[in-house]
């Protein structure tokens, strides 16, 4: 079998980690490419995620894997403090890319991990060069085919921890749909494809480069089974292309890149050893990257004035009462939810308020103008954090005609006390609304500043978000508007302590246990409602 050129670096265990010379073949045609920064670099452990707006969960070919969530991708500051690791996986068409990274996710076992492919990223094309395409005359192996500027922009939001828009390619009609794909949180972007480094700006943005490594034939006899049986192409064609343009592609502008990549994986996903080297690096990247969020919130600002973005309820004898009723043990089920139920409508009505409006004059059925007010924005949606937030979606949509409800579910890591972002599920275009976000307790306010994160990550504008909670404690005002000064936070009730379970005091015992008549476990917080395992 054939082997790609001499490397100038170190076999180990089984792939190739390259120094700073490589194959001179062709090097002269690279002219985006940047020159050779070399290197090996090196030692964790947690449960595997790959991130889209769906359930986090993770297909092989063996079984399907129920992931663990993104634990805090940001300080208590609210602010991202370290940036994702990106792995950049080049190699030729059919070189089983896809699969090694596929391979990596899974073995990486760690919270929610991206994979982007750069067949995504094709250039819209002409009606002259549609004609191209569909005749096999149209060269896809080319860098001019890819649309360069957006993967770097794309790729620089995801490594920023924002959510992007993923264009999906056709290769059948050889055209971009309609749709498209939402991705969201990664603390590890995995980006393949043919070109996946030959450009000078995408290269900045790799913090590891994989090359994998296939000997031409068993690529050639891959593209093959892959474009007859799922692309719907003959044989002829597919031949056409490759001795056209896919070989010679791959001689110019392919294979010379190996010489940028950290490892190079010969044998593609035949080559264990060389992926658990990989594995063992990325690891000990997301070691360096773990933040600890609640403890830092316990013990910041708490001496501070209540801020100014908080508004409380009017503590009036109904309202007091209707508190009284609620905090008291013995309440039955009914009553509980009862007079919750009354306190939501209340507080929403209330929180409704601060939403911007403008004039306006109408018509009476008497025949006269009236100067009234109406609401001054594009839409409101409601976002609740699950489990107890939903329970005041109702309350909502009584008062909100056609409002929209996004969902968000964050969890307690019983091991490491931390928030952990497990689903979410939002309405297109958010960012163009103002956004209700409910919890039903919030007491350190580290769950509802996950939640304010994942809105500003969807490019919705902090002053358009407004925290809602029937009680809160001190500790969370403080924290959620020390972290977004912009947020308006809105409450029944504010309780001045939380205990060393981050229970509020006096409190109201778990909300959502006593709303859905279920039991709490013995370590359970005000804040999220932990799942059995």
């Amino acid at each position: 079998m054939n082997r790609s050129p001499n490397y100038s670096g170190v076999r180990i265990s089984g792939c190739w980690a390259l120094g700073p010379e490589g194959s001179n073949s062709s090097a002269e045609s690279l002219d985006r490419l940047l020159p050779v920064v070399g290197t090996t670099r090196s030692p964790r452990k947690r449960t595997t995620s790959q991130c889209k707006s769906e359930p986090p969960l993770l297909r092989t070919s063996k079984r399907t894997i129920y992931t663990a969530g993104r634990p805090p991708w940001y300080n208590e500051h609210g602010t991202q403090s370290k940036e994702a690791f990106v792995i950049g996986l080049g190699g030729g068409s059919a070189s089983g890319k896809t699969t090694v990274a596929r391979m990596i996710i899974e073995a990486l076992d760690v919270p929610w991990v991206v994979l982007l492919s750069m067949d995504s990223f094709y250039k819209v094309l002409t009606k002259e060069q549609q004609l191209q395409a569909a005749s096999n005359d149209y060269n896809f192996d080319h860098p001019d085919a890819f649309d360069f500027d957006l993967i770097i922009s794309t790729l620089k939001k995801l490594k920023q921890g924002k959510s992007v828009k993923i264009p999906i390619y056709d290769f059948t009609t050889h055209s971009r749909k309609k749709e498209w794909k939402i991705l969201y949180g990664a603390n590890v972007i995995i980006f393949e494809g043919i070109m996946a480094f030959a450009d000078k700006e995408l290269l900045k943005l790799l913090d590891m480069k994989i090359f994998v490594d296939t000997d031409s034939d068993i690529r050639l006899v891959r593209r093959l089974r892959r474009d007859i049986t799922e692309r719907g192409r003959d044989i002829e064609g597919v031949i056409k292309q490759y001795n056209k343009f896919v070989k010679p592609a791959f001689d110019q502008y392919i294979q010379p890149t190996m010489r940028l990549a950290d490892i190079v994986v010969p044998r593609g996903s035949g080559n264990t050893v060389a992926i658990d080297l990989i594995v063992q690096h990325v690891h000990s990247q997301l070691e360096e990257r773990e933040l600890s969020v609640r403890a830092a919130l316990a013990s910041a600002h708490q001496c501070h004035p209540l801020p100014k973005t908080l508004s409380v309820l009017k503590n009036t004898p109904q309202v007091r009462g209707m508190h009284t009723i609620i905090r008291d043990k013995e309440t039955s089920r009914d009553e509980f939810i009862f007079y919750s139920k009354r306190l939501m409508r209340l507080l929403i009505e209330h929180a409704l308020s601060f939403l911007p409006f403008q004039s306006c004059t109408v018509q009476t059925p008497q025949g006269h103008d009236y100067e009234g007010r109406a609401y001054r924005g594009k839409q409101i949606t409601g976002v609740s954090i699950l489990r107890a937030g939903e329970t005041m979606e109702p309350a909502l949509r009584a008062v909100c005609k056609d409002v929209r409800i996004g969902t968000i579910l964050i969890q307690t890591n019983r091991y490491t006390g931390e928030p952990e972002l497990h689903y979410l599920r939002l309405p297109k275009d958010i960012s163009e609304d103002h956004v209700i976000l409910m919890d039903c307790t919030v007491s350190t306010g580290a769950a509802a500043m996950m939640a304010v994160r994942v809105l500003l990550d969807h490019d919705v504008p902090e002053d358009k978000i407004f925290l809602l909670s029937l009680l809160m404690a001190e500790m969370g005002v403080h924290s959620v508007a020390y972290a977004f000064p912009q947020v308006k936070i809105i409450t029944t009730a504010v309780d001045k302590k939380v205990n060393d379970l981050f229970r509020i005091i006096p409190g109201i015992g778990n909300f959502g246990d006593r709303y859905f008549g279920t039991d709490a476990p013995p370590d359970w917080s005000d804040e999220e409602d932990l799942l059995d395992s």
